[in-house]
């Protein structure tokens, strides 16, 4: 993976989450409100589960 590539993928997630906003501000709030209120290892387990997603689904475009 070079720079460009992970720099791509920063904007990528910069761009839907900026729609996100702006599309349901109101929803964004209160998803962020819900995850204030998690437990620790529930935001724990979901940052790994998403880690892991975001590598398997990265290595795969990539052409395994």
């Amino acid at each position: 993976m070079t720079l460009t590539g992970l720099l791509q993928g920063v904007a990528v997630v910069l761009a839907l989450e900026g729609m996100a906003y702006a599309l349901a501000p109101a929803a964004m709030r209160r998803a962020i409100a819900t995850l204030a209120e998690a437990p620790e290892q529930r935001l724990r387990l979901g940052g790994l589960v998403a880690a892991v997603i975001g590598v398997a689904i990265a290595w795969a475009l990539k052409g395994g």
